[in-house]
């Protein structure tokens, strides 16, 4: 069993750049009249609800018992006595979500569950309670149908005004992933199941049919080499090949939390020191969370701009050698 983290608060493992996405998204204009909206047409907590409880199949001691179990088992790990609900959806491709208003719940697709072992299962199950601690669940609803809707099909002023919006959600979707990521790993507080449930998600399967089929130190050694590719305009290739997505690369979540491991923050928090909810959570100071989101984003920022520096100066190199070679 899992060591318990009694009354641990959600930002004992958000990852600064959610929480600056977040505000930096709250701030859009347009935000809000858009949620209201957007929950409007759903119908509002009880329509969100009754989307899955007609096609779904709703988790409990009956149903899925022994994942049940394992949601029973987070939710005590992090000392969360509201148990969401939790349900399985027959969908073909990998996924889980937590989603709602005020009550959040949790979907797992059944492709995820023919995919996973127990083990990664329990990882994915906590990295969704995460989002529900974290108070993700509306916003994470809110990017799900704008990741689904076509700017094609609007009229071009609302394009323009739409797309600023839906680019702030899909930034903050995806910062919120990595703070989840922890939420999985302080679940089953095992760094490499961890890691194997990104390995899985990023293109694997149980593997029954190739004996060793799937390496985790392979997969790591890939999330490394894609971490640090920054050779001609990778950094930008791969800031534009994320800019749609919901959620980060698999190797760049793998590598996230490696890094969080190596920093020693896992390793604190389970030595029991972390922030406790109520007084202490909230007291906590706000400058302290922005300063590290800005620290982050600082450092992306520089790395962007100093590849993209080299990569056009390599160019001018190349442009003006071919010059000088051409020249009889």
């Amino acid at each position: 069993m899992p060591t318990p983290l009694p009354q641990i608060s959600a930002v004992s493992w958000e990852h600064p750049a959610d929480r600056a996405a977040l505000q930096a998204l709250r701030a859009v204009p347009g935000v809000d009249e858009i949620i209201r909206k957007v929950i409007a047409i759903l119908g509002g907590e009880r329509g969100i609800r009754l989307l899955f409880q007609g096609n779904a199949v709703r988790v409990g001691p009956e149903q899925f018992p022994k994942l049940w179990a394992m949601h029973l088992e987070n939710c005590s790990t992090f000392d969360w006595a509201r148990i969401p609900e939790l349900y399985v959806s027959q969908t073909p491709f990998f996924n889980a979500g937590a989603y709602g208003v005020d009550d959040p719940f949790i979907v797992v697709h059944s492709a995820a569950l023919e995919v996973l072992d127990e083990d990664e299962t329990r990882t994915l199950l906590a990295h969704e309670l995460g989002h529900v601690m974290s108070g993700h669940a509306l916003y994470t609803t809110i990017a799900a149908i704008l990741a689904l809707v076509s700017l094609g099909l609007l009229p071009s002023i609302a394009v323009l005004a739409v797309l600023p919006v839906r680019l702030a959600f899909l930034e903050w979707s995806r910062k919120s992933e990595l703070s989840a990521d922890r939420a999985g790993l302080l679940g089953i507080q095992d760094v490499i199941i961890a890691q194997q449930l990104d390995m899985k998600m990023a293109g694997g399967g149980r593997g029954e049919s190739f004996e060793g089929a799937l390496n985790i130190d392979a997969f790591m050694a890939q999330a490394n080499e894609y971490t640090y590719a920054n050779e001609g305009l990778d950094v930008v290739y791969k800031l534009l090949n994320t800019l749609a997505l919901t959620h980060p690369m698999h190797t760049v979540r793998a590598a996230e939390l490696q890094r969080w491991v190596a920093a020693g923050e896992y390793d604190r928090i389970m030595r029991g020191e972390y922030t406790r909810r109520g007084p202490e959570s909230a007291d906590r100071p706000i400058r302290d969370d922005m300063g590290a989101a800005k620290d982050y984003y600082t450092h992306e920022a520089k790395e962007l701009a100093r590849e993209v520096a080299n990569a056009a100066r390599r160019v001018a190199t190349a442009a003006t050698d071919a010059f000088k070679g051409g020249r009889s």
